[in-house]
């Protein structure tokens, strides 16, 4: 005899099954008529009678929303992880790894059982994990309004973005900078240059934003990797760009938004290791480019869950390494399972 589909009895049908069985009516029979399975009205009497002995649907009710609401807990599926499996979580988190990259990898590695980052952040938020939470890049709960920047002067010979060629063999690349506060009273600055494609990051301090500065910083880092084209805002420092070696492009006034992934990597640099509002007078050439193989060393979703690197390496964008990388550092750790 086939058995019947299981399904959850509500106060509807507990009424009913109180009546059935105060009427004399035996299990089977209540379900019959319930269209339940004979064990899931068992069950249901066992679990959930009086101490008496007696079953009262209203007691049943609060029984069974009691146990339903205490059935789940917040970061419940880490903590039911095996423990080698958690361990491995925490010491990616120590080692700069984002519930999102740790989801990924756990996927493509095929790791069971897994968890997703929404679990992972879950987790982080409960009591069970609050600790770890401080490894997380970001800890700001709503965006900052963006101040709209004054008219610039023009750059001589200004090439729109519009303008920029299109095809698949070509390189292109996204560059900006980023600055000390302005209550620091330096002009310490870093450039960045990012490879769309691959989201490869390049980068330099430099000592001021004199165009002369920043053409010698740019013509340093495109001798590392092959790039066609260069885009830029329209910052003075951009006013030397015929002489940077890459044809350059401009976005239009007040868009970075079409430069998305050089600002990304600056946002990135910002959460993970250099706050908005740092003097970078703090931050060595050597400590930058220590953050730098740090994110390019990160398994990006948008990338299949491979490092910018590992894409960059495979598609020829890197020509020779811009810095030594100490592969013995704690933050490049990486802990395998």
């Amino acid at each position: 005899m086939k058995r019947k589909k299981f399904k959850q009895l509500d106060q509807f049908a507990r009424d009913r099954l109180q009546a059935l069985l105060e009427a004399g009516h035996k299990r089977e029979q209540a379900a019959e008529v319930l269209g339940v399975d004979p064990s899931t009205v068992s069950r249901e009497i066992n679990r959930r009678q009086r101490r008496d002995g007696r079953y009262d649907a209203r007691c049943a009710q609060h029984k069974a929303r009691v146990k339903r609401m205490y059935a789940k807990y917040q970061g419940m599926k880490v903590e039911g992880l095996p423990r080698q499996t958690k361990e491995w979580i925490i010491a990616q988190l120590r080692g700069k790894r984002s519930p999102d990259e740790i989801a990924g990898r756990m996927k493509e590695k095929k790791i069971y059982p897994r968890v997703g980052k929404d679990a992972i952040y879950r987790w982080l938020y409960s009591v069970w994990g609050q600790s770890y939470a401080k490894y997380l890049c970001t800890r700001r709960r709503g965006r900052r309004k963006q101040k709209r920047r004054n008219k610039r002067e023009v750059i001589p010979n200004r090439k729109p973005l519009k303008l920029r060629p299109r095809g698949k063999h070509l390189v292109h690349a996204e560059g900006d900078t980023f600055l000390s506060p302005k209550r620091a009273d330096t002009q310490e600055s870093g450039v960045l240059i990012c490879e769309v494609r691959s989201k490869y990051i390049a980068g330099r301090r430099i000592s001021n934003l004199k165009p002369a500065v920043m053409t010698e910083a740019v013509r340093s880092m495109t001798g590392n990797i092959r790039v066609d084209t260069l885009t830029w805002d329209n910052g003075l420092e951009n006013r030397y760009h015929e002489q940077f070696g890459v044809p350059s492009y401009f976005c239009e006034p007040h868009s970075p938004w079409q430069k998305p992934h050089v600002e990304n990597a600056i946002g990135l640099i910002r959460r993970w290791f250099i706050p908005k509002g740092t003097d970078l007078r703090q931050v060595s050439e050597e400590n930058l480019q220590e953050y730098i193989s740090v994110l390019n060393g990160k398994w990006r979703k948008s990338l299949g869950y491979k490092s910018a690197e590992e894409v960059a390496e495979k598609k020829g964008v890197i020509i020779k390494r811009s810095w030594p990388v100490n592969l013995s550092s704690k933050i490049a750790f990486e802990v395998r399972i």
